[in-house]
C-alpha cells in the first residue's frame, strides 16, 4: 500500500529521486561544506589580522591574498548552489503570473540560458586559469591561476544543476525554491 508523502512528513519532491538528483544533491552538499568552511577560515584569519595589527603590532601580510581566494570560493561556488536550490536572484514576476504552459516555456528558456552561461563560464575561466598559471600571487607564492578555479567550478556546477532542472521539467516534476519550505 502506497503512503501519502505529505502524511509521512517527507517532502513530495524527495519521493522520486533519480541517481542524478542524488548526485546533484551530493555536489550541493559538498559545495555548502566547502563554502561554510571557507567562511569560518576567513573569519579566523581576519581575527588573526586584527590581533596581529593591534596587539602584536605586526600585521600579517598574507591575510589579504588568502582572503581574496576564499571570497572567490564562497561567492562563486555558493552562487552555483543557489541555482540548484532555486534561490538565485531572478526576475520571476511575469513568469509566476503567466499561464502554466507559458510559465513552463519561460522556465525551460531560463534553464537553457543558465546551461549555456555555465558552459561559457566554465570554458573561458578554464582558459584564464591556464593563462594565469605561470605567474605567482604576491606574498603567498602560489600560482595566480588558482584565483579562477572557483569560477571554473561554478560554471561546471551551474551547467550540471541546469541540466537537472531541465530533466525535472521534462519529467513533469514541479520544482519549488528551498525558501518555500
Amino acid at each position: 500500500m502506497a503512503t501519502d508523502p505529505s502524511k509521512s512528513g517527507e517532502a513530495p519532491d524527495l519521493v522520486d529521486r533519480s541517481g542524478y538528483d542524488k548526485f546533484l544533491d551530493a555536489l550541493a552538499l559538498i559545495s555548502k561544506i566547502a563554502t561554510g568552511t571557507a567562511l569560518v577560515v576567513l573569519t579566523v584569519i581576519f581575527s588573526w589580522l586584527v590581533f596581529g595589527r593591534y596587539v602584536l603590532n605586526a600585521t600579517p601580510t598574507w591575510v589579504e591574498q588568502v582572503s581574496l581566494l576564499l571570497i572567490m570560493l564562497i561567492t562563486f561556488v555558493g552562487a552555483a548552489v543557489g541555482i540548484h536550490e532555486n534561490t538565485h536572484l531572478g526576475v520571476s514576476y511575469f513568469r509566476e503570473f503567466a499561464p502554466e504552459r507559458i510559465r513552463k516555456i519561460f522556465m525551460a528558456i531560463s534553464h537553457l540560458m543558465l546551461l549555456g552561461f555555465g558552459v561559457l563560464m566554465m570554458w573561458h575561466s578554464y582558459e584564464l586559469t591556464v593563462f594565469k598559471w605561470g605567474s605567482e600571487i604576491p606574498l603567498i607564492h602560489i600560482p595566480e591561476g588558482i584565483r579562477t578555479i572557483p569560477i571554473t567550478i561554478c560554471g561546471a556546477l551551474v551547467m550540471l544543476f541546469s541540466i537537472g532542472h531541465l530533466i525535472h521539467q521534462a519529467r513533469g516534476i514541479e520544482e519549488t525554491s528551498s525558501l518555500d519550505e
